[in-house]
């Protein structure tokens, strides 16, 4: 048996109404291919590629939680495999390694209504963490609205620089790092001579973004069942 057979394995599924199929995909690079055959799109998901060992099996844990691309989908930096799984789409994701003999076992599944199936660990673990991201990017939105609201320009950037670097430190959010440092940008270019409409408009169109991912968060953050 050849590398290709031997990886193009059926998929373990933790019970029989999960709606997603996974096969390894022979390298390089090694690819776990997800199928939704539900009728539900799937904004997280968590597998398992499962190798067997001399001892036993050694399982490689590989998870994601694409939820905000329904936000910032089509954006330059945005990742085409890190986006929502519809109905009847396939999806290859890069893995590190998948020996031969390896197989494919679907742990976890949070769909677009709220519902999921699996882990009961590893749903929590989702939900946990995008109720943590909202309540991060609505730190943000409050912090750009409380300085936008009596200052503009320099002045403005000045503010929220030293309200965001107060939070900055090990236990900085991801969301918040992006602010602060986005103010550090805008207030390098106002002064060294930017135009204060340019700049203020940008901080506008930053802030439109961020409260848009801030309620798709709050959305997202529901279980429901």
């Amino acid at each position: 048996m050849n590398c290709t057979v031997a990886l193009a394995l059926t998929t373990l599924l933790l019970a029989p109404d999960v709606p997603v199929t996974g096969r390894l995909i022979a390298g390089p690079p090694p690819q776990v291919e997800l199928k939704n055959t539900g009728t539900r799109a799937v904004t997280a998901w968590s597998f398992a590629v499962v190798s067997p060992t001399q001892t036993g099996t050694h399982r490689e844990i590989h998870s994601a939680d694409v939820y905000l691309s329904e936000v910032t989908r089509g954006l330059p930096r945005s990742e085409a495999h890190l986006d929502w799984l519809r109905p009847g789409e396939s999806r290859a994701i890069p893995v590190d390694a998948a020996p031969a003999g390896a197989s494919v076992e679907i742990v976890a599944l949070v769909f677009e209504d709220g519902s999921a199936v699996g882990d009961p660990a590893a749903i929590v673990s989702v939900f946990e963490h995008r109720a943590s991201e909202r309540d991060e990017l609505k730190k943000v939105v409050d912090t750009f609205n409380a300085s936008m609201q009596a200052k503009r320009g320099v002045a403005a950037l000045e503010e929220l620089q030293q309200r965001f670097a107060a939070a900055a430190g090990a236990q900085e959010s991801v969301p918040l790092r992006s602010a602060r440092e986005a103010v550090e940008t805008w207030l390098q270019k106002a002064k060294a001579g930017g135009a204060d409409d340019q700049i203020d408009q940008s901080v506008r169109s930053y802030v439109a973004f961020v409260t848009r991912q801030y309620e798709a968060a709050s959305k997202h953050a529901k279980r429901v069942g």
